[in-house]
């Protein structure tokens, strides 16, 4: 008797120490693209784990969605397209711009039998992107063809999934796609491509970004930043070490353990998805420069009609952006 007596209070105390140490719950939104490779890895490297978060990946197949799991309280943070808070943002929601993630890295890869050599070459062509009023999509129509001189109009334009479009380009449904990794590696490994522009080389911009709602900001702004500081150690793993991210993040772009090629033969996938990261950029920080380009784009969005504010004033994206965390840490 006098044992159980003692033994309950004790019990009590180590059931409370294991509550004390239990991971935060905590949610993040991600799209299945290699801009979203830190939330990934750190997922499966235990980052998150390390930092105290228990997280939940939740994915989803468009910004447009999961930008609504974020306003909808669904979802903690989520890292997807800049354009997708403007718009939201102009609407009334409450959203914040807390980190970087991904730089624009988006490769126009025509088919081999289309006769196209630059993007000039797109018109009276099919042309694979993305849902229109993405990132990606704001960029393609406002930066890409712009410059070229091409119209909405002079080219067809698909909107589709990476995936979708990757097996338009094999099967010759599309002449031509704007892709980003790892479908763009992927594509030019399987379809008969070839690769005529990249954005990142000419127009460099920040395309992933980390946002969450000013409401859960409030209220958990400790839990916000200990996941900004795993997806930073994700991305200097990813940096340092893009064989070893790969193995954990191999899986969720290419479902077999190869990948067959047109020219060499079987590739593991591990191969490709390594090959995908060395090629991008990741930062968690955002720069001066950067919310420059993030302002050009809202501007590119305004000037479209897809962008607007109730007074009919500039928006202004410094506004939806909050870069204490990476002040505080010093970054």
């Amino acid at each position: 008797m006098k044992l159980s007596r003692l033994l309950i209070p004790a019990l009590a105390v180590m059931a409370m120490a294991g509550q004390a140490f239990a991971a935060e719950k905590f949610k993040v939104g991600y799209l299945r693209v290699m801009d979203d490779a830190q939330v990934i890895a750190a997922y499966e490297g235990g980052f998150y784990k390390k930092h105290g978060l228990d997280v939940e990946l939740v994915e989803f197949k468009s910004g447009t969605d999961l930008i609504k799991a974020i306003v909808g309280g669904q979802l903690d943070t989520g890292v997807l397209g800049f354009t997708n808070a403007a718009s939201w943002s102009s609407k009334g929601a409450d959203l914040k711009v807390v980190g970087g993630a991904q730089h624009g890295f988006h490769a126009i890869l025509v088919r081999d039998d289309a006769n196209i050599k630059d993007v000039a070459g797109l018109k009276g062509h099919t042309l694979a992107s993305q849902k229109e009023g993405s990132t990606a999509d704001t960029v393609l129509r406002g930066v890409v063809l712009k410059d070229a001189k091409l119209g909405p109009d002079d080219l067809t334009i698909m909107g589709v999934s990476p995936q979708v479009a990757v097996q338009s380009l094999v099967g010759g449904r599309v002449d031509a796609a704007f892709l980003f990794e790892p479908q763009a590696s992927i594509a030019r490994l399987i379809a008969p491509v070839t690769q005529i522009y990249e954005i990142g080389e000419v127009w460099p911009f920040p395309c992933m970004v980390v946002i969450t709602s000013g409401d859960i900001l409030k209220k958990n702004k400790e839990g916000v930043w200990k996941s900004l500081d795993a997806q930073r150690e994700a991305i200097e793993l990813m940096e340092q070490k893009p064989d070893e991210a790969a193995k954990l993040i191999a899986s969720y772009f290419i479902a077999e353990p190869t990948l067959k090629t047109l020219k060499h033969g079987d590739v593991p996938r591990e191969k490709v998805i390594s090959d995908a990261i060395k090629s991008q950029t990741f930062s968690a920080v955002l720069t001066p420069k950067e919310l420059d380009r993030m302002q050009e784009i809202a501007n590119i969005m305004q000037e479209a009609g897809a962008l607007k504010t109730k007074d009919g004033s500039e928006f202004v994206v410094r506004n939806i952006v909050d870069l204490e965390w990476q002040n505080t840490r010093k970054l």
